[in-house]
């Protein structure tokens, strides 16, 4: 399999011994299950229907068995395999029946009305209206249905003028288009509206300024009155947060990392569910033939596949990219009107109600997901309990030898996600979910109320959410490839962004502590302060621990080791061991899971870690700035296509961890 972005193997990304020998990936055909059932009756219907076509014998045999085991129609086989293109189709079933074809629907005669959304979801008729002519119904025919058609325009031929038949694609284009000022606004305000307790729409909430200006005015009043004390407090609550931070760090690297994940041995015996996927882009018209090409190789059959590609509505460059390619039936391309908040959570809730997949995953432009992630995350959810409601697939980096940025971009991302999420799900502890690659049970994610639009780490703050409406989240073990910034700028920009969500998803939690306490448990409230709280105000102190620990050496340098007190000496110490033992730890947890590969690809470029970590103390300060100047800004990271697939650069092959 090649495309424009390389030669991609299975031995590319981890963990595919372990998978994909275990569990079967061919979905399209008679090996995707142990036993082929029965052929269903209706389904010979429709192999007449598609014989008085003019299809043979071998393609209908095909498309029978298919459909038996996908449990599906022989029509959608027939769409979804691509012998024939659907507005061909339904215009010789328009022929058939006698009535008008519709290749496209002018939106402006679609009326807004309650129930419309359901034809996003299964398109079947909707009402055009004129100012001139009575009304008529566009319908979408189905084969089953065909002879009941026909009698019944037989009965009554005055129908023929009021029907006409179109395309379940000219349906949905209209019904966006109809509806896009009403959806647009719910999905924007509806959290806020419904829950405002979740959303981030406002920074400080109630009570919560109040009490944050007089603690700031407190602490203020305690610095100028009495120093030390204040300087000494403030350092206690610091080296606190790092040991906490430090001791979490080290059971990752000392656990076992596949605890927290979900790998049953086999597949469900049923038929496949449909699946949606989602990909929000904006400005990606760069990286979408890679996209679409990785997203054509995902091991799932492609009339059960529900591929919604969100794009905004004045993105001119993205949606021109995406109709130059000739994309399957199983895509929709999904235009959001311009406004404000522009943030990826506001696109992916504007495209959830029309989600038509038992499932959903997210991905991001530039990923390259495992083609066996779907079924591994099926297979998941199948086993687990109903409160299972999202699955975290580890997130790999391939551009390792890019740049010195990268190379510990690619350290902290293996340490993440092999490590430190899967022991947050082994515990059954919050976990913060990255950016992408994340599989949902839809209906639990719709009752939790989707994605904040207001946070710019809608990942985290879902999370989190997640766990305190009582759902756990857990981790895949096949991955998804993705490249790091290579310059410290993009990093820059996409981790001040990072840190900015993470502390409007601290502030949205912490609006009523107790409530907070009560609903997550101690052990659970006190890792959440820990990854979340803790480590963005480690961030920010982390030059000012490191600056004392620089003061003490050198009047200890000048005047001896007893020139500091004893208290001051113990803080000495434990700041060396957490400065110090932070890097090793943070060197250590990453380089655990990689492979030789991968590790070469970092080469000597770790010694650089704490220039790495000062970086995120300025960018933790930016955030700080930021969410009082712009809260809902989101820095767009730019993408590029993979220059070698999956090797990008240097090839940072990896293999199962």
């Amino acid at each position: 399999m090649t495309s424009g972005a390389g030669r991609m193997r299975l031995a590319d990304y981890p963990d595919q011994r372990s998978i994909s020998t275990a569990i079967p990936v061919a979905v399209d055909g008679p090996a995707a299950r142990p036993e082929t059932p029965a052929l269903r009756p209706e389904l010979f219907d429709e192999a007449r229907l598609l014989r008085r076509l003019g299809f043979g014998k071998p393609l209908i045999s095909e498309l029978l068995l298919k459909a038996t085991v996908n449990r599906t129609s022989l029509e959608a086989e027939l769409i979804a395999s691509g012998p024939v293109r659907s507005d061909i189709y339904y215009e010789a079933l328009a022929e058939m029946l006698g009535l008008a074809f519709l290749p496209r629907i002018d939106a402006g005669r679609v009326v807004d009305m309650e129930g419309l959304d359901s034809q996003l979801l299964q398109p079947q008729m909707v009402r055009l209206s004129s100012g001139t002519r009575p009304p008529v119904t566009a319908i979408v025919p189905t084969a089953g249905r065909m002879e009941h058609l026909q009698a019944t325009l037989s009965r009554q031929p005055a129908l023929r003028a009021a029907l006409a038949v179109t395309t379940p694609r000219a349906m949905r284009e209209a019904v966006w288009q109809t509806g896009a000022t009403r959806r647009v606004r719910e999905a924007t305000a509806s959290l806020f509206e419904t829950a405002p307790e979740f959303s981030a729409r406002v920074t400080f909430w109630g009570r919560q300024g109040f009490y944050t200006g007089a603690a700031i005015c407190a602490a203020l009043f305690t610095a100028m009155l009495a120093p030390e004390i204040a300087v000494l407090a403030l350092h206690l609550v610091l080296s606190t947060l790092f040991v906490a931070a430090l001791v979490i760090r080290l059971t990752a690297l000392f656990g076992t990392e596949a605890k927290g994940t979900a790998h049953p041995a086999l597949l469900p015996t049923g038929p496949r569910p449909v699946y949606s996927v989602f990909v929000a882009l904006y400005r990606e018209a760069e990286v979408v033939p890679q996209l679409v090409s990785h997203l054509d190789r995902l091991d799932w059959p492609r009339s059960r596949l529900d591929i919604k590609l969100i794009c905004e509505g004045d993105d001119a460059g993205t949606l021109a990219a995406l109709r130059k390619l000739d994309l399957g039936p199983q895509y929709e391309i999904v235009e959001v009107p311009p406004g404000r908040p522009r943030t990826k959570p506001r696109a992916l809730a504007y495209a959830l109600p029309a989600a038509r997949g038992s499932y959903l995953a997210v991905y991001d432009a530039e990923d390259r997901p495992h083609p066996g992630q779907l079924a591994e995350a099926w297979a998941g959810f199948s086993a687990a309990p109903p409160d299972l409601a999202c699955l975290q697939a580890p997130l790999v980096i391939s551009n390792g030898r890019a740049s010195w940025i990268s190379a510990l971009f690619s350290l902290e991302y293996a340490g993440l996600f092999r490590r430190i999420l899967p022991l947050l799900a082994a515990r059954c502890l919050p976990m913060p979910l990255g950016g992408t690659s994340n599989h949902f049970r839809t209906d639990v994610l719709k009752t939790c109320g989707g994605w904040d639009p207001y946070n710019v780490t809608e990942d985290a703050d879902l999370g989190m959410r997640l766990y305190r409406m009582g759902y756990r989240c857990a981790t895949l073990r096949l991955p998804t490839l993705e490249d790091a910034p290579e310059d410290v700028r993009a990093w820059l920009g996409q981790r001040t962004r990072w840190f900015k969500g993470w502390l409007q998803t601290w502030l949205v939690l912490m609006r009523r502590p107790s409530l907070l306490l009560g609903e997550m448990g101690l052990l659970p409230f006190a890792a959440f302060q820990v990854l979340i709280g803790g480590l963005l105000l480690s961030a920010l102190a982390h030059p000012l621990l490191l600056a004392y620990v620089v003061q003490v050496m050198v009047r200890m340098a000048a005047d001896g080791p007893f020139v500091a007190g004893p208290l001051a000496l113990s803080l000495f110490a434990v700041d060396v061991v957490n400065i110090f033992g932070s890097y090793a730890v943070f060197i250590a947890l990453g380089w655990a899971p990689m492979r030789a590969r991968e590790r070469r690809a970092i080469g000597w470029r770790w010694v650089l870690v704490p220039g790495y970590w000062m970086l995120m103390s300025l960018a933790a300060w930016r955030a700080v700035a930021e969410l009082r100047r712009d809260p809902f800004f989101w820095n767009k990271t730019a993408h590029r296509p993979t220059a070698s697939g999956p090797q990008t650069g240097a090839g940072t092959s990896v293999h199962a961890p």
